[in-house]
């Protein structure tokens, strides 16, 4: 049986790039992040496919990695580039949602290791989960 987790957005990935997901797509990110939401919500399943990877599970908290396509667009969610980084605390039934971003605003380089970084100095209870 799925768990439906409830849904906290962070300031810190409000502040940064949902805001400029907002400005580009206007109307269909609304659409967008309402799927995206309600997907989040259903994470079980979702990691039973391709769309969200685990990255790490420690102390009764998941690490996990979703891919996103904003409505309207042609492109599939691998190749859209739009990633969320989302930490599940399974006790407690809640997901907070760390970071919304498009590959590309993190910069030339290893997404995965500027990604973590960002969650490292802006999220330090999660900083244990991680290091390995």
């Amino acid at each position: 049986m799925s768990t439906s987790y409830a849904i906290i957005i962070k300031p810190y990935a409000q502040r940064h790039y949902i805001k400029n997901f907002e400005k580009k797509y206007k109307g269909a990110w609304d659409v967008t992040w309402r799927a995206v939401v309600e997907e989040f919500k259903r994470i079980d399943s979702l990691l039973q496919i391709s769309i969200a990877s685990e990255i790490n599970d420690r102390d009764n908290i998941k690490i996990c990695k979703t891919e996103f396509r904003v409505a309207g667009t042609k492109e599939s969610r691998k190749s859209s580039g739009n990633r969320c980084i989302i930490a599940i605390n399974k006790e407690i039934g809640v997901i907070y949602v760390l970071l919304v971003y498009h590959k590309n605003d993190l910069g030339n380089g290893n997404e995965t290791a500027a990604w973590k970084n960002m969650i490292k100095e802006n999220y330090p209870e999660y900083r244990n989960i991680l290091t390995l």
